[in-house]
């Protein structure tokens, strides 16, 4: 109910929407600065991602190469960049969540992964 029993403002409305974009815009940029790690095989391989997910690193102990077994180090490789991107989406949950539940839970908001 709207206190007087008149028409929503909408100024007033239009200058909320702006500013939740304006703070989600923020957040996001943000998580596009933060980074992330996964890792695999005990830390054998480290993998260091953005918020927003773009592979920024990839860490391989010298331990985990063995010439004759190139298959697990791409299985290492693949699990550490898959733990990484899941950090980046408990991060954007975390930062993103707040903020995309004003605006309908986050479905349908272009750029976002969720």
């Amino acid at each position: 109910m709207i206190p007087g029993g008149g028409q929503p403002n909408m100024q007033q409305l239009l200058q909320q929407a702006q500013k939740m974009q304006q703070d989600l815009a923020a957040a996001q940029e943000a998580l596009a600065q933060t980074e992330v790690e996964g890792q695999a095989g005990g830390g054998l391989v480290k993998a260091t991602v953005t918020g927003s997910g773009e592979l920024r690193a990839l860490v391989i102990d010298p331990k985990a190469v063995d010439p004759e077994d190139t298959e697990t180090l791409a299985d290492l490789v693949v699990a550490a960049v898959q733990a990484a991107n899941e950090n980046a989406q408990a991060l954007q949950q975390e930062k993103l969540g707040p903020l995309t539940a004003g605006l309908g839970g986050g479905s349908g908001i272009p750029g976002l992964p969720f």
